[in-house]
């Protein structure tokens, strides 16, 4: 991937870089249901949610997104406004950050001059709103006022207007006659000054009208309005206000649309003419029920953006029939727990803090994608009080159900995306942890680890109590319980929980803990349990978060400050001297530590036995089988991650997708590998045949659904060798011609030589290196 240029125009001082396209193997999973500001650009409506946009073409009525995988940030929007003389959608976010999306949506420009700016803090830098004049706009900011250039995209003055120049919240700007007027926070009230003054960068130019907090000023044809903090809205005549309405709720948008007024407050859309005269008032709909945020107009038809359905559309006159408009996506924009299936995702919303702290409590619903379309279930309908809702666990025997661990309420089982079922302390093992001397306390049931093992039964992880691994037979609806007070004496006081699981082939359940590093289970063994931790034994922490056993039956453990493996799982309840190892590689010819002090929040192992590894802070790592080779390291700088805390990551290994959970949205990267089937019975290769236009060196020729352990051999017809790869040695990344990816090989159609092949018949003979099976595949290439 090609990494984001700077551009220093030195002139100005401003800082530019355009981010890069990478709707080719990326895909944005985000929410559109909560929108923070809609305005209308061309022939547009723009939708801004918490750190996506998307737009309504109103003559096609086509939805098109704008997100991380366009370009965008993924920080937290504030405010958007569209140039209809330069074709620009600007976007503000509350850090500072400004973006322009150019109007053919694929480039987007990051302007970073605001946070780049240290002499103002860091928490002063939100961008309230833009105020377009002649080919400048005034961004008002918690800190002043500064001026871009839309012509030559570049910064100009900033203003800072309070006394004696200190900086100032200025919420928003108008231009109205000479003036330009500033609306303030904090008692600066209303300040003014004219608008061509050329030294508008002195305090001293500036006129307090009128003291107190005032949220909007805007200009509406012949008159000028404002609101204030007490839900008032006034005209400003010769320097006057003069009060028009008194609202019950707060106003959080105020804007001149053509000819109309429009103010939206949380239960209302008010519409006025240029006289002031209410000609419409929206009130919420019956039918949806949310709050309203913001409100622009188009022909006869408003458009609402809300808390919760993304933008209702409605008639202005007779508002009586809603039409809800978003793009498809989930609940919202901060999955906690997700889990793949080859025909989608089931997401989470969560969650406990990293304490394991599941308050305050939050009640959030669940999504699941299906075959592509997100089916969406609100907490009002799950039927069941399941708050702080995380990890998953589908049932390999039965896809349609679902078990989704509660860290306050149990276990919650959906079938066919409908929850059945609350598993609690009255129908279940599961317990309420009990604090000691205080009877009066409401326990709660916190579950987050949860796995099915290869016979169908589900474990989970129940913390804070004396037996706290829990097994369920779905088919037998058998519960059982078991203690962990070998390892852990007292279960409420001694750790805090457990939430990860990872079940071997031999039955082993390894837990992870927040104070007891990992512990192992096997209810038939002897010893039954067993833990691993401390420094004598390596670990960097007690405290491991995440687990996993890869295709060797090694142990690689997540810790909060640190990666480490457990290499012979095998003598792990025998050997008294176990323990864990860090992995040392070679940089710049300095060995170094793997992930060194890094909290590893997640570890997936793919089809190719490679490790896809999540971080709290520093993105996502795809590392080789054995760590010695970083394959990718993704971050928001050089990906569409819309943040580098990494919550959670699942593959779907039919498909090839690694699914991404950050702290601020969903996104999925295409990677191509696959699971290896047993046999070879269903191989195949494709495309085939290989026709003129198709870029082989580039897109590669897949050889689909091998097995496991394999050899393939390429010859032309003739039964000369063209290419030769080998399962675990020929993997793919590694800069061989034909490489191997779990269940995929790719072929880049090159020989030996290193040379294209010509157009001819091609075998691909396949040879199964543990069952002696063969296959051999024809493969033609048109050149």
């Amino acid at each position: 991937m090609s990494k984001n240029y700077i551009v220093l125009l030195i002139s100005c001082f401003s800082f530019l870089s355009f981010s890069q396209d990478y709707s080719a193997l990326w895909k944005g999973y985000f929410s559109y249901n909560s929108i923070r500001e809609v305005i209308k650009g061309g022939d547009k409506i723009y939708a801004a949610s918490d750190n996506a946009i998307f737009s309504l073409d109103l003559l096609t009525n086509e939805i098109e997104e704008i997100n991380t995988v366009n370009g965008l940030s993924g920080e937290t929007i504030s405010t958007i406004y569209y140039s209809e003389d330069y074709k620009l959608l600007v976007i503000g976010y509350e850090i500072g950050l400004i973006e322009i999306v150019f109007d053919n949506g694929n480039e987007v420009l990051s302007v970073v001059d605001i946070i780049e700016k240290a002499t103002i803090p860091v928490t002063d830098k939100r961008i309230n709103h833009f105020n377009p004049y002649q080919n400048l706009i005034y961004i008002s900011t918690n800190y002043g006022i500064s001026v871009f250039d839309l012509e030559r995209l570049e910064f100009g003055d900033t203003y800072f207007i309070g006394n004696n120049g200190i900086q100032i919240q200025v919420n928003q700007t108008t231009v109205f006659g000479d003036f330009i007027y500033a609306a303030c926070s904090d008692g600066n009230g209303i300040k003014k000054a004219q608008v061509s003054n050329p030294n508008l960068i002195d305090f001293q130019n500036w006129q307090t009208l009128f003291s107190g907090n005032y949220l909007f000023i805007e200009t509406h044809e012949t008159r000028l309005y404002t609101v204030n903090d007490g839900n008032r809205i006034y005209d400003i005549t010769n320097d006057i206000l003069n009060e028009q309405f008194v609202y019950t709720d707060r106003p959080l948008d105020v804007k001149s649309d053509n000819e109309n007024l429009v103010v939206t407050t949380e239960n209302h859309v008010f519409v006025y003419n240029m006289s002031f005269s209410l000609i419409s008032q929206i009130p919420i709909s019956v039918d949806f029920d949310t709050e309203y945020t913001s409100a622009t107009i188009y022909s006869d038809s408003v458009y609402i953006g809300t808390q919760d359905f993304g933008i209702l559309k409605t008639t202005i006159l007779n508002p009586i029939l809603f039409e809800e408009i978003h793009p498809d996506g989930p609940l919202m924009n901060i999955p906690f727990s997700i889990q793949a299936e080859s025909t989608g995702l089931w997401v989470t919303f969560g969650e406990y803090n990293s304490q394991l702290n599941p308050y305050p409590l939050n009640s959030r619903g669940i999504s699941h994608l299906k075959e592509e379309v997100w089916v969406n279930t609100k907490y009002k309908d799950l039927g069941f009080e399941a708050r702080c809702l995380n990890t998953i666990s589908i049932n390999p025997f039965n896809n349609n159900q679902v078990f989704i661990s509660s860290f306050f309420d149990g276990v919650l089982e959906v079938n066919d995306d409908i929850p059945e079922n609350l598993f609690n302390e009255s129908n279940s093992t599961l317990e309420d942890l009990v604090i000691p001397n205080n009877p009066n306390y409401i326990g709660d049931i916190r579950v987050a680890a949860s796995a099915f093992d290869q016979n169908g039964v589900l474990w989970m992880m129940n913390s804070r109590v004396d037996d706290p691994l829990n097994s369920y037979n779905p088919i037998a609806n058998q519960w059982n319980s078991y203690s962990f007070s070998d390892v852990i004496i007292d279960g409420f006081g001694d750790d805090s929980g457990f939430v990860d699981i990872a079940i071997g082939s031999d039955n082993v359940k390894w837990v992870t803990s927040q104070f007891h590093g990992v512990i192992g289970f096997n209810e038939n063994g002897n010893p039954k349990i067993k833990n691993i931790v401390g420094e004598e034994k390596n670990f960097p922490s007690r405290d491991v978060r995440s687990i996993a056993l890869d295709k060797r039956n090694q142990l690689w453990i997540g810790t909060l400050k640190g990666l480490r493996v457990l290499y012979n799982t095998s003598s792990f309840f025998t050997d008294d001297n176990v323990q864990v190892e860090e992995i040392i590689i070679e940089e710049d010819g300095i060995a170094k530590e793997l992930l060194f002090e890094q909290f590893v929040t997640d570890i997936e192992v793919d089809g190719s036995n490679n490790k896809w590894i999540g971080t709290a802070d520093s993105g996502l790592f795809y590392f080789s089988s054995d760590g010695q080779n970083t394959i990718f390291h993704f971050t928001k700088s050089n990906s569409p991650l819309p943040s580098n805390t990494i919550n959670d990551v699942s593959l779907d290994n039919s498909n090839g997708i690694v699914y991404i959970a950050t702290s601020r949205g969903l996104v999925s990267f295409r990677s191509g590998g696959s699971s290896p089937f047993e046999d070879l019975t269903s191989a195949y290769a494709y495309p085939n045949p290989v026709r003129p236009g198709f870029n082989i060196v580039d897109e590669k020729v897949k050889i689909k659904d091998i097995s496991e352990n394999i050899n393939i051999k390429i010859t032309d017809i003739e039964g000369n060798l063209v290419a030769e790869a080998q399962s675990r040695v020929n993997q793919r990344y590694s800069g061989y011609n034909l490489e191997i990816d779990g269940g995929t090989a790719y072929w880049n159609g090159k020989n030996l030589a290193n040379n294209i092949v010509a157009s001819g018949v091609y075998l691909v003979m396949l040879s199964d290196l543990d069952t002696f099976e063969t296959k051999v595949i024809k493969l033609m290439v048109v050149r």
